[in-house]
């Protein structure tokens, strides 16, 4: 069966403030389907989220053209956020009509060798130039999408909210299904590792950006006493073998702890009055523990457990309808969600909550808000139609 064009088109009921359309990775016609659905013709920005299924070099050519003149920017995910809520092997495609949005790009090609100083300067410059075009629209936001392997999202998270100011940031970490291997960012027809991108954003919609998630810290603490920052591992917690230090604190065996418990039983910092993830990514076979995010000695670490993930969503997704339905929610959501709730057989009530709320995106390997990389969150915009629409 050919799903492409059962899936492509826009959530029911939506306006045309914020196109989105959906397709099967697969498929031949994808994009000139997608490129239908969303009529390129007025907008000034594509994202597209793209499942590593997808051969990306090719599709990222074929994009530039299909969705031409609009700029298209993107990535690799670790699962999609669609119209039936999570799903695998799509893509997601979503348009920013030049009517109410006013976006500058910026590629970063080399993480290792970027210049703080003059990432900065051209952020500077790109929001005054969409603040001369646009001097009657006040939303702004920045949304950065970085290739989720390169351990570089701390730093970068940090520089760019020096060159955003005020503005809020938001992002994710790009994916690669489960395997970790390799992910991709996009930008105009090409597909770049070790990279970033960021998209500046001015608008006459209201937006909020977010963050949440659904843990709760107990009482459960450790000391990280040998680590390796540079590359995110932690040897020794507690002057134990990490793994088998954190494996004691669950009351596991060792040899039982596997993605999925990294993902039950997460822990967190506590960063300027508030607590922090720090997912864990892999065990290694000496033991020593892999993070997600920045890690180092002498760090406390603090275990966290679940509160009712659909309970939760529906609260924050409600929060975000106080004023309102929103157009759209572009959402980043940790792939550690996404396995949890797999794990916990809840998937289908949070798909059926992403999906009445309007809520597209992709699972991703961390999420930036503001100065700081994230882990275990989901993060985003939501876009509200603006005032008289």
């Amino acid at each position: 069966m050919d799903m492409t064009r059962h899936l492509t088109g826009a959530f029911p009921g939506a306006s045309d403030i914020v196109r989105t359309a959906f397709a099967d990775v697969h498929s031949d016609h994808a994009l000139a389907d997608l490129a239908t659905a969303l009529n390129p013709a007025d907008l000034d920005l594509v994202i597209l989220f793209v499942s590593p299924q997808a051969d990306i070099h090719t599709l990222a050519v074929r994009a530039f053209s299909a969705f031409a003149p609009a700029r298209v920017v993107g990535c690799t995910t670790a699962g999609e956020l669609c119209s039936e809520g999570y799903a695998e092997g799509r893509i997601v495609a979503i348009g920013l009509p030049r009517g109410h949005f006013c976006t500058r790009t910026l590629l970063i090609e080399d993480l290792d060798a970027y210049d703080p100083q003059d990432l900065i300067g051209d952020l500077i410059r790109n929001r005054n130039d969409t603040a001369r075009e646009t001097p009657d629209w006040h939303s702004e936001c920045a949304m950065l999408l970085v290739d989720g392997l390169t351990m570089h999202e701390d730093a970068l998270t940090a520089d760019l909210s020096m060159g955003v100011g005020p503005v809020p940031l938001f992002g994710g970490s790009a994916g690669d299904g489960d395997r970790f291997q390799e992910t991709w960012v996009i930008q105009d027809g090409i597909a770049h590792r070790n990279a970033a991108v960021v998209v500046q954003m001015r608008t006459d919609c209201r937006i909020e950006v977010f963050n949440t998630d659904h843990l709760r810290p107990t009482e459960a603490r450790m000391v990280v006493t040998g680590a390796d920052p540079a590359r995110r591992i932690v040897h020794e917690i507690n002057a134990e073998p990490a793994a088998l230090e954190y494996a004691r604190l669950l009351g596991k065996d060792p040899g039982q702890l596997t993605t999925f418990t990294f993902a039950a039983h997460p822990v967190v910092v506590r960063i300027g009055g508030q607590h922090h993830v720090r997912s864990i990514q892999r065990m290694e076979p000496n033991g020593d523990l892999v993070f997600f995010s920045a890690i180092d000695e002498g760090v406390v670490l603090t275990l966290a457990e679940s509160t009712d993930m659909v309970a939760h969503l529906e609260n924050q997704l409600g929060r975000l309808n106080r004023h309102g339905k929103p157009d759209a929610v572009i959402a980043f959501d940790c792939i550690f969600r996404r396995m949890e709730a797999e794990q916990q057989q809840l998937a289908g009530q949070l798909s059926n909550l992403l999906s009445q709320h309007n809520v597209v995106g992709l699972s991703t390997y961390g999420e930036q808000i503001n100065a700081r990389h994230v882990n275990q969150t989901l993060t985003g915009v939501a876009i509200y139609p603006p005032e008289g629409v």
